[in-house]
């Protein structure tokens, strides 16, 4: 059988052809190509689904079809007319125009914590929920359209019903986690119903493909389609992470970590989110700053067109490093601070612009091992680590984040790791597998820290943890 996946992540639309009979594939992307002068964090939702129905009907050419899975970012939000026809632009996670609406939120710390102990989100720019409500303040009315995501409105162009997974709901802020059902309160805080928001249904709920949407991928009709999962929770599932003690690590153009739980996992403090897998609770921790960072300083300081390896060559060890914090593009975890700043302290005149780019790569790394520590306080440390990402392309930096976490870290087979994750699914829906659980992926190689380093990265973390305190 082959299993066509289809994931509209945050930059790029992604295709992956899978044949369950001799475990192959081959996948494609295409970055997004928008209209000249598209503000950060807002896209045409037209353009993700043209151009990611270009991708799945090129590597599907010539190939029998027996699944459609798809897969979407977690926080996307729009409105759409009653023909489902896009009215507002896509809310990415990455837009943050909600940002003061969540800060006066956030002086009620009673509606803070009420809010986060029934969704597992924070009160934060990120969530869809915040994101309706400045469309609502900026005079939108909601109870007229139509509220979808890139992955409902995917499947109702491609099925003909305006569905959506309860896993990718979980990040939208609009779930009430223990009930795993939308939540009629905050709904009511937004003046809508259940009849604005797409159809809540199970992970693998599959509809056939419409002759429409076939037309548009060049198979035949009739195939089911499941609705679209969130990239998080299916890099939990393509890593093999789903049994207790696994902790799937990708590090794209933001970042994250998860383990899986029994029960919803919410500390009394804010700092970790709780969202869902298909079989169990996700206790996990997310951060803004990734390779976008990386991404920024290196067309900063030496161009766009510098490769990894080329900005990484002119570093020199120094004893007094720069040190950057991962800010750029706002806070997630641990403090949730929309809107904290990224930069650069401890700056001296000596420091050259690589030792600047590798202070960069050890920030976003800083960062994100200050989320390891809340999420293994609550969840006990994992005993396995698998990681993904683009990190992988920076075999210098994959290092250096075993060398600050202290562990060792198992590379995935599939550098795609989402992308096998609803192939996984739906090979459960095809009866290929017995259970997600059945799955198993060894890693391709085991990163192992440097036992010399561990002194040096805890000395300048300390230096990290500094500036963090004092920096907002």
């Amino acid at each position: 059988m082959n299993i066509l996946a289809l994931e509209f992540s945050t930059t790029s639309a992604k295709a992956m052809l899978y044949n369950t009979m001799t475990g192959t594939f081959a996948v494609k992307t295409r970055a997004y190509v928008f209209e000249k002068g598209a503000k950060a964090g807002r896209q045409d939702s037209r353009v993700v689904f043209e151009t990611s129905m270009a991708v799945g009907r090129e590597i599907a050419a010539g190939k029998q079809i027996d699944a459609i899975a798809l897969g979407c970012t977690w926080h996307s939000i729009m409105l759409c007319d009653q023909e489902m026809r896009q009215v507002t632009p896509l809310l990415q996670w990455t837009y943050t125009g909600a940002s003061e609406i969540c800060k006066a939120l956030r002086q009620d710390e009673a509606y803070t914590l009420r809010y986060y102990h029934k969704t597992g989100c924070m009160v934060n720019a990120t969530y869809p929920m915040f994101k309706l409500l400045l469309l609502r303040q900026t005079g939108w009315a909601l109870e007229q359209y139509k509220i979808s995501d890139q992955g409902s409105y995917t499947m109702y162009r491609l099925t003909g019903r305006h569905r959506i997974s309860d896993i990718t709901v979980a990040g939208a802020g609009l779930l009430n986690t223990h009930k795993r059902d939308y939540d009629d309160e905050l709904l009511g805080e937004l003046g809508i119903t259940r009849d604005h928001l797409p159809e809540l249904v199970p992970y693998h709920a599959a509809l056939p493909l419409t002759p429409e949407g076939a037309a548009l991928l060049g198979i035949e009709a009739g195939i089911p389609v499941l609705p679209a999962l969130a990239d998080g929770a299916m890099n939990h599932v393509g890593a093999g992470a789903l049994a207790p003690g696994v902790m799937s690590f990708s590090m794209g153009t933001s970042a994250g970590m998860r383990l899986s739980a029994p029960k919803p996992i919410l500390p009394a403090t804010p700092s970790t989110w709780c969202y869902l897998t298909p079989t169990a609770w996700l206790s996990g921790a997310a951060t803004a700053g990734c390779t976008s960072c990386v991404d920024w300083s290196k067309a900063q300081l030496f161009g766009a067109n510098i490769t990894y390896a080329e900005a990484e060559a002119g570093y020199k060890h120094t004893d007094k490093p720069a040190v950057f914090l991962p800010f750029l593009f706002g806070e997630r975890c641990p403090g949730w601070q929309d809107e904290r700043m990224g930069g650069f302290y401890d700056l001296w005149p000596q420091h050259s612009a690589y030792d600047l780019y590798n202070s960069v790569l050890e920030g976003v790394l800083f960062n994100l091992y200050q989320c390891y520590g809340l999420l293994t306080d609550l969840n006990g440390a994992p005993h396995r680590i698998r990681l993904s990402g683009g990190v992988r392309h920076s075999d210098y930096w994959t290092q250096m984040c075993a060398d600050i976490f202290g562990r060792p870290l198992e590379l995935d087979p599939a550098t795609q790791a989402s992308l096998m994750g609803i192939v996984v699914v739906a090979m459960e829906k095809l009866g290929v597998i017995n259970n997600l659980l059945d799955m198993e992926f060894p890693a391709s190689q085991v990163i192992h820290p440097n036992p010399d380093k561990v002194e040096m990265y805890r000395a300048r973390y300390a230096r990290y943890l500094y500036w963090y305190d004092r920096s907002i």
